[in-house]
C-alpha cells in the first residue's frame, strides 16, 4: 500500500522527532554518568573507602595586647623594696613571685620586701630562693590574694615575634608596652651574661623583674635590662630579658649589664 504525500511527511516527522529524543535521552544519561563519577571519586577517591573530612580552619591563637594584658594583668604585682620599685610575677599556683634579683638584693630585716598584687591586697614577703649570677629571684608573699592567678610559663621565642611587657615603669603601674624581638642569645650591655632575649617593648625604672610575653600571653622572659648608651637611664628601643628557661634553672653565667631597672 503506497503513502500519499502527506503521510510520508508526517512519518519523517516523527521519525526525526523520535530519534532527537533518543539522542537527547542518550547525552543526558551520559551527563548522568559523569555527575555520579565525579561525585564517586571526590567522596571516596575511587578506591570504595570514604575519603577523610578536610581540617577546618585553626583558630589563630595570637592575642591582642589588650587580651594579653586582660589574660596575664592578675598575674603581675609590684615589688617595692625601700625605694627600690619593680615587678613580679605569680609563676605558681602557691602565690611564688617571680622576679629580678636586683630589684629585691637591697631588702634588709627592717623593711624586707613588699608586694602588691593586682587585685590591691598588700603584704610582706621573703625571698625564697636567689641567683644574682642569672638576675632572678622567687619571692614567697605572706599572704596571698583571695583567687591567685598564675601566670603561664613558657612559649617559643623566634626574632620578629610580637612582645607585650607588663611592669611599674617610673612607678606607673601595670603599665603595657609593645614590640617584637629584635634578637636571640645577646649580651647586655657592660655584661657577661648571654642568652638573653633583645626587644624593642619599652621599659624603664621599675620595669625590670615583669613578664615579658608573647602573643599567646605565655611568659617567655623575665625583664633585667635596658641599653643605656647615653648614660641618661632613658629608654633608647634596647631592653633585654632573661629567658624564662634559664630564669627557672637552666645553666648561665655572669650579671646582667646595661642600668638595672
Amino acid at each position: 500500500m503506497e503513502r500519499g504525500p502527506q503521510e510520508a511527511d508526517a512519518a519523517e516527522v516523527r521519525g526525526a522527532v523520535a530519534g532527537g529524543a533518543w539522542r537527547f535521552a542518550v547525552a543526558g544519561g551520559a551527563l548522568l554518568v559523569v555527575a555520579l563519577l565525579a561525585y564517586w571519586l571526590g567522596s571516596s577517591g575511587g578506591n570504595g573507602e570514604k575519603a577523610a573530612p578536610k581540617p577546618s580552619p585553626t583558630p589563630s591563637a595570637t592575642l591582642t595586647a589588650a587580651e594579653v594584658f586582660k589574660r596575664v594583668g592578675p598575674s603581675v604585682a609590684v615589688i617595692q623594696t625601700g625605694k627600690s620599685l619593680g615587678t613580679g610575677v605569680i609563676a605558681a599556683e602557691d602565690g611564688t613571685i617571680l622576679t629580678a634579683y636586683h630589684v629585691v638584693k637591697g631588702s634588709n630585716n627592717d623593711k624586707g620586701v613588699t608586694v602588691t598584687f593586682a587585685d590591691g591586697t598588700k603584704t610582706k614577703a621573703t625571698i625564697a630562693s636567689s641567683n644574682p649570677k642569672r638576675d632572678v629571684a622567687t619571692l614567697k608573699p605572706a599572704k596571698l590574694p583571695e583567687i591567685v592567678v598564675p601566670a603561664t610559663l613558657g612559649g617559643a621565642v623566634a626574632v620578629g615575634a610580637p612582645v607585650t611587657a607588663i611592669g611599674n615603669p617610673l612607678g606607673l603601674t601595670y603599665s603595657v608596652s609593645t614590640g617584637v624581638v629584635s634578637g636571640l642569645n645577646r649580651s647586655a650591655e657592660k655584661g657577661d651574661l648571654s642568652g638573653l632575649i633583645q626587644f624593642d617593648a619599652s621599659v624603664n625604672p621599675g620595669s625590670s623583674g615583669g613578664p615579658l610575653l608573647n602573643a599567646r600571653g605565655l611568659v617567655i622572659g623575665i625583664v633585667v635590662s635596658m641599653a643605656d648608651p647615653g648614660g641618661d637611664e632613658a629608654f633608647a628601643g634596647i631592653a633585654f630579658a632573661v629567658p624564662i628557661g634559664v630564669a627557672l634553672g637552666s645553666e648561665g653565667d655572669g650579671p646582667p649589664g646595661g642600668p638595672q631597672i
